[in-house]
């Protein structure tokens, strides 16, 4: 009986060539979204293929694909109202349809008219996508890189890129994205603490030299905040910023001449009073 299954899914599948066929000729440009009244819930749909869903689910991926491509290739008016239903309907059918996590997200997350433009439902199909699969790091490390990239949280993200670096398998490098991320989305101390932990528990090597780098570097970030402190003080007493990082020594501010932890003058914008580490700096990196 098992083995009858295959040839019964073909046999349903080939009348519904023509009939569909028929469906989209009549419809034309208006297919899109006149097919959404053909949808409902996951589940609902889930009932008409009792014992063939994961066929199912490669078919309505396929619809979506072919929907989010006519949208996005042909279509004036970009909308991509059909995508969370479509996603949704697919990942019901077969939960652990990777391809339809990890794509489905990105078709919902690229803002218009690229994508839908609808980051937390990309997030959130994501997260399905986890609790379906709990061992799927590539999963995790696309979540955790959405959500600073796309809803800009970059400590869930660097909790959620933690969760996959300690899964089997699980990629080495994702501890230090992880506190990258953290640093860029401003939770200095928060990227220290781990970077301080990944050099304690590395072996001497690659990894625990990249991770006193991107300590130093973060020395260099705290430097720089001290100086433009310094700098505002420097204002509130004379009422203008100074001329140049020098003024700032005989104004009794500071004790030596203002320079990262890699001996490299700091860049100053007299202007704005602004103080970062120089672009001329081992120890600078892009924001």
């Amino acid at each position: 009986m098992k083995g009858l299954r295959p040839l019964m899914a073909v046999l349903l599948l080939v009348p519904l060539v023509p009939v569909q066929d028929r469906i989209d000729s009549g419809l034309g440009t208006f297919r899109a979204q006149e097919e959404v009244l053909y949808l409902w819930s996951g589940k609902d749909v889930k009932r008409l293929f009792p014992g063939f869903e994961n066929l199912a689910a490669d078919i309505y991926w396929l619809r979506t694909v072919q929907y989010f491509g006519g949208q996005h290739v042909f279509a004036r008016n970009k909308r991509f109202d059909l995508l969370p239903v479509l996603t949704e309907i697919t990942t019901t059918l077969d939960p652990r349809l990777d391809v339809a996590y990890r794509y489905g997200a990105i078709f919902l997350c690229e803002p218009a008219p690229f994508g839908a433009g609808r980051p937390r439902e990309g997030v959130a199909l994501l997260e399905r996508g986890v609790q379906a699969m709990p061992g799927n790091w590539r999963l995790r490390h696309q979540l955790g890189f959405f959500h600073f990239l796309f809803l800009h949280d970059a400590t869930r993200a660097a909790q959620v890129l933690e969760e996959a670096a300690r899964l089997p398998g699980g990629a080495f490098w994702l501890r230090s994205l992880a506190a990258d991320l953290l640093a860029k989305g401003g939770d200095r101390a928060a990227s220290r603490r781990m970077w301080q932990q990944i050099s304690e528990q590395s072996e001497v090597g690659v990894l625990r030299a990249n991770a006193a780098d991107r300590l130093r570097v973060l020395d260099a970030l705290d430097a720089a905040d001290a100086v433009a402190a310094r700098v505002a003080e420097y204002k509130g007493r004379n009422g203008r910023y100074p001329e140049s990082l020098d003024a700032l020594r005989p104004a009794g501010l500071v004790r030596e001449p203002p320079l990262d932890p890699s001996g490299t003058p700091f860049a100053y914008d007299p202007a704005t009073g602004d103080v970062r580490v120089s672009r001329g700096s081992p120890l600078w990196r892009p924001n």
